[in-house]
Formats: structure tokens, C-alpha cells, sequence
């Protein structure tokens, strides 16, 4: 298990920036992906389109009260304690465990819950259209499950409303352009220094969650498109709902541990100035 130094952890955050920096450099490819769900809205039948609307509300309960999305923390608990070889721990006591550990989890979490994307495409990619008007809920609430989790792996409480919102930044930054993820990594800066004046300010940024909804369901563009054919849906459906969900994962485990290590350096700052 590494020695967590102030070296290590300064090396490591570095790598988590240079990570951030190279996801403006898919915003090509993410435009293109955006154009024909752009152009299907014109003929996308009423359904879904009301099923995108209920949306927009299941998303604000989750903000204001976790909803029906809120997740059972002592799964992930019990996976810490098997790979940081302790007993009996409590949210309370993550934050104390090795990084490694951390990772380990999330790591674990990112492939289950891929797999689980991947099954879940393909069967709601059988029917074509029409189950399509449920493959978009069924993802948002697994992307919602996954990041709630890796909170978790983390130190971190999704009971908590600020940590919900910075779940919901995670979501926006996995399927936002290059002026959208530079603006979201801005705002999520004040989780990093704690800026409670500013995360009010944050909070009033999530308005009515339309923005999060629609651009969300706009990261399905052309690969969403295909999952449209019956039948032949059920393979790319699941090619394109395994990949969403192992980028938003990834997303989340950079930004989350990137919370951790800078707590780490904080932590260990206060410690040398006390000496």
C-alpha cells in the first residue's frame, strides 16, 4: 500500500489535473455526438418527451431530499472494511482510511455498476423507441446510485444537501462541452476550499435542474439514435450505457479524489504549522 507523503499526494493530485485538462479535449467528438438529439427533439413523440419533463422533477427531489434515488451506505461500508482490513466502520471513520483503499472500492463500484449498465441497455434496448422512454430514467438513476456511492467510498455523505449538488456537478461535467466543464470545475472549486457563501451561490445555479436534465439526456446523441432500432438496439444499448456509466464513474472517482487528497494536504499543512 503506498506511503501517503505530501509528495505522493501532491504527484497524485497533479495526475487528477492533468486528468481534468484532458477532458476538454473531447468536445469535438461531444458536439458532433449532441447534433441529431438536437434535431430528433422535432419528432421525438410526446411520451418521452413528458417522460424527460418528470425527470426534471425527480432530479430537484434528489437535490432538496435524496427522493427515491438516496442510497443504503453499509454496502460500501462493508466493501471498505474488507479492503482497508478493518471492522466496524463508520461513515465518520472513511475518511481516515489509506487512499488506496478508496480507490480499491471505486474501482470495484466502476466495473459492477458498468456491467449493471450493460444489461440494463440491453433489455431496454429490445423495443426500440419505446423502451428508450425508459432506458433514459433507469440511467439517470443509476448514474445518480453510482456517484452517491462513490461519495461514499470517499469520506463522503450523500444525506448531505451540498453533497448532493456536487453529485449533480459530477453528472453535469461528464456530459458537458469544453466551456461547460471549465465552468463546472470553477464552481466545484469552492467544494475544494469550502467556501460556504459561494455554495449558496451554487445552489441558486441548479435552478429549476433543466439545465442538468436536458444535458444529460444530450450525451446520448448519435449512439442513442441506433439503440432506436428494435433488436438491434439491444447491442448498442448496451455498448453505449456501459460506457456512460464507466465515464461518469471515472468522473466521479477523479473529483471525489481529488476532495480526499486536498483534505490530505490541508490536514497536514495545519499539522507542520503547529510543530
Amino acid at each position: 500500500m503506498t506511503l501517503e507523503t505530501r509528495e505522493w499526494l501532491q504527484t497524485e493530485l497533479q495526475s487528477i489535473e492533468k486528468w481534468e485538462q484532458d477532458q476538454k479535449g473531447l468536445w469535438f467528438w461531444e458536439r458532433l455526438g449532441r447534433l441529431p438529439f438536437k434535431l430528433l427533439d422535432k419528432v421525438t413523440p410526446a411520451f418521452i418527451q413528458k417522460k424527460i419533463g418528470t425527470l426534471l422533477d425527480e432530479l430537484g427531489a434528489f437535490v432538496q431530499t435524496g427522493g427515491q434515488y438516496l442510497t443504503q451506505e453499509k454496502v460500501i461500508l462493508a466493501k471498505l472494511e474488507k479492503h482497508a482490513k478493518r471492522e466496524d466502520i463508520a461513515l465518520s471513520d472513511v475518511s481516515t482510511l489509506p487512499l488506496a483503499a478508496m480507490d480499491e472500492v471505486s474501482e470495484e463500484l466502476k466495473t459492477n455498476r458498468s456491467q449493471l449498465a450493460t444489461i440494463q441497455g440491453a433489455t431496454t434496448g429490445v423495443g426500440g423507441i419505446f423502451t428508450l422512454a425508459v432506458d433514459i430514467p433507469v440511467l439517470l438513476g443509476l448514474s445518480l446510485k453510482t456517484l452517491q456511492e462513490i461519495a461514499i467510498a470517499y469520506g463522503y455523505d450523500p444525506k448531505d444537501r451540498n453533497e448532493r449538488i456536487f453529485i449533480v456537478k459530477c453528472l453535469q461535467f461528464s456530459s458537458a462541452d469544453v466551456v461547460g466543464k471549465q465552468a463546472i470545475l470553477n464552481e466545484l472549486s469552492t467544494f475544494y476550499h469550502r467556501d460556504h457563501m459561494t455554495k449558496n451561490e451554487m445552489i441558486s445555479q441548479l435552478q429549476g435542474w433543466r439545465e442538468v436534465v436536458y444535458t444529460y439526456r444530450d450525451q446520448f446523441g448519435w449512439k442513442k439514435l441506433l439503440q432506436m432500432v428494435p433488436i438491434a438496439g439491444m447491442v448498442f444499448g448496451a455498448i453505449t450505457n456501459r460506457l456512460m456509466i464507466h465515464d461518469l464513474a471515472e468522473t466521479g472517482m477523479m473529483l471525489y479524489r481529488k476532495r480526499r487528497i486536498l483534505d490530505r494536504l490541508e490536514t497536514a499543512e495545519k499539522y507542520s504549522s503547529e510543530l
